[in-house]
């Protein structure tokens, strides 16, 4: 046996082929290098460069939203959400379909509260000056004392104090319209205790002699649940045009002190007589 070198075994493609495929490995796609600025990047070996966006690993666009006017016969012009997971809450409507507008229209709502403050300011107003400096009339403060204690009240320089501070300071600021829920609060709990006062003069329920009382105690409860209105200086506060559960409280809290300083400064049941 005669020893041969060791030899590759041939091919059984033509080495015109073999060359060609050898060729096209290394050839590298144009899109590998778009500028000419960087070099290419050769793809390790058995591996091969990711063309398409899926194997990239990108999402797939998206279509934009239909513009208005290019729909075609039979579909409609508003714009589309494609973008969107949660279309957006539609439009409020009413009951008859149509779009709900928000109503700032108070008429003549404002003018109405502007009125009411007048007569219930100047009321009180007018009564407080006339305990307090003895105008139009009045009894000044020495005659309030006196009128204070021959109704059985008690602790009279406290009591007088009371009722014209809450008189000409809440008058005044229901007035003008400042501070306007203590204010009618002031005068709701003051009116109040006149009312039970006159109450205790008779035996039994009496409502032709507090009729006044009783009226300007309740256009005081209304004020207060209502507002002063935008004709006022309190037109920049939450309760001025849309009260709510703090004038409730308010309203709770001028009865409470309305019955509190009536039984510290008079005490009694005025429905059976307190005053001799």
């Amino acid at each position: 046996m005669t020893d041969k070198p060791n030899q590759t075994p041939e091919s059984n493609e033509p080495p015109d082929k073999a060359a060609h495929e050898t060729a096209s490995h290394a050839a590298t796609s144009p899109f590998d290098n778009p500028t000419g600025e960087f070099p290419p990047v050769r793809p390790e070996s058995g591996k091969q460069v990711p063309r398409t966006d899926d194997e990239l690993g990108l999402e797939p666009e998206v279509p934009a939203a239909g513009a208005a006017g290019a729909a075609g016969p039979g579909e409609s012009d508003e714009p589309t959400y494609a973008f969107a997971t949660i279309p957006p809450a539609p439009a409020a409507t009413a009951e008859n379909g149509r779009k709900r507008r928000r109503d700032t229209r108070r008429g003549t709502l404002d003018l109405g509260l502007l009125g009411l403050r007048l007569i219930l300011g100047l009321t009180f107003l007018y009564h407080g000056v006339q305990k307090l400096a003895g105008w139009f009339h009045g009894p000044g403060l020495d005659g309030t004392r006196h009128m204070l204690e021959q109704g059985g009240w008690k602790h009279i320089e406290l009591s007088t104090a009371m009722l014209t501070i809450s008189e000409v300071g809440g008058g005044a600021l229901v007035l003008l319209g400042l501070a306007t829920p203590p204010a009618a609060g002031a005068l709701l709990a003051s009116i109040a205790d006149a009312w039970l006062w006159k109450q205790g003069m008779d035996p039994g329920f009496q409502y032709k002699t507090t009729e006044l009382e009783a009226i300007l105690a309740g256009l005081a409860a209304a004020l207060i649940l209502t507002g002063p209105g935008r004709l006022s200086f309190d037109r920049n506060r939450g309760w001025s045009t849309r009260p709510a559960w703090g004038s409730f409280v308010v309203l709770v809290l001028a009865i409470a002190a309305a019955v509190g300083g009536w039984l510290v400064l008079h005490g009694g049941n005025p429905f059976v007589g307190t005053i001799d």
